[in-house]
């Protein structure tokens, strides 16, 4: 089945209801589907700031998740997931850093050829794509156009509309002929996004750090900058307390003086021995240094970097 001819053909985009209308009507199997976007607050807090999303060479996850809820399918018949990325027009992006808004800079990039993503359950019964929420979790963007490993390429500086089609495995004899009715498609205005190789919005910055679970992380004291601070700290109080100790005290006598500076440079020898000691010792041993809490469910697999979105 030709899915990319089947777009061409008849094309539909209704945020929840596929429309049933006109010279493309649809099969029963996929007349009545809704799809409800989840996370839809997060993503108009998103949309509202204009949303960025990453692409790298290697490719990098989305956040938020493009994920939703099914409804209205038909249970017993069998239907595939995919995506795909269309641009929402032909220009280019920049970003404007006095007035914190996007430009548009001239005409667009030539447009790539559109892949598609295709959920890794498909294809399922309807009854399995409604019982729970369908996440598109492992879909990746490149801006590597050379990419052999299935990503999603876009352009960056450019905007794009994210799309998802249902498709009804249609298992008679003339499926063909009937194919440009066994297939439905959703887009959610609130999940267009302007693709960049690194955040140009600092309030994007912030509003992925403090939604996305994986950068949990971020949202703590680093650990080395602690340590530096109060290293510094420490040496700050102690150089005070030198030169406190330095001063010559009111009413003591020459020799008591040199008495004491004696005791001061012998105190501040043993402490220079001390640290040439530790020092040789930490060839073997590793300073406590206080890290950030952080605590890994013991059923889950650690998450890569690309989480980060």
């Amino acid at each position: 089945m030709n899915v990319s001819k089947l777009m061409q053909t008849c094309s539909m985009g209704s945020p929840r209801l596929s429309e049933d209308t006109g010279p493309c009507a649809k099969a029963p199997q996929v007349a009545r589907i809704r799809v409800q976007l989840e996370t839809y607050r997060l993503w108009q807090q998103f949309d509202q700031l204009g949303t960025e999303m990453i692409v790298t060479k290697a490719g990098r996850r989305m956040f938020p998740t493009f994920q939703v809820q099914i409804t209205d399918m038909d249970p017993a018949a069998d239907y595939v997931l995919l995506m795909d990325f269309i641009p929402v027009d032909d220009k280019r992006y920049r970003y404007a850093f006095h007035s914190s808004s996007w430009l548009m800079a001239g005409r667009g990039d030539v447009a790539i050829p559109g892949r598609v993503h295709f959920h890794p359950d498909s294809p399922a019964r309807g009854s399995q794509w409604m019982k729970q929420t369908v996440s598109f979790d492992r879909l990746k963007l490149t801006n590597n156009l050379l990419d052999d490993n299935g990503h999603i390429i876009l352009n960056s500086m450019h905007r794009y509309q994210p799309r998802l089609h249902i498709v009804f495995v249609d298992q008679s004899r003339d499926s063909q002929r009937s194919a440009h009715r066994n297939f439905c498609t959703f887009s959610f205005p609130e999940t267009r996004f302007i693709a960049v190789t690194a955040y140009q919005n600092h309030r994007i910055t912030q509003l992925k750090i403090a939604s996305n679970p994986f950068a949990k992380g971020f949202r703590t004291t680093d650990a080395n900058n602690w340590f530096e601070g109060s290293k510094s700290q420490i040496s700050h109080s102690l150089l005070h307390l030198h030169s406190q100790e330095s001063t010559p005290h009111p009413g003591m006598s020459s020799e008591e003086q040199r008495t004491e500076n004696q005791h001061v440079n012998h105190g501040a020898t043993s402490t220079t021995e001390r640290k040439r000691r530790r020092r040789h010792a930490h060839v073997h041993t590793s300073p406590v240094v206080p890290l950030p809490h952080c605590q890994w469910d013991d059923s889950l697999q650690r998450p890569d970097r690309n989480h980060l979105g």
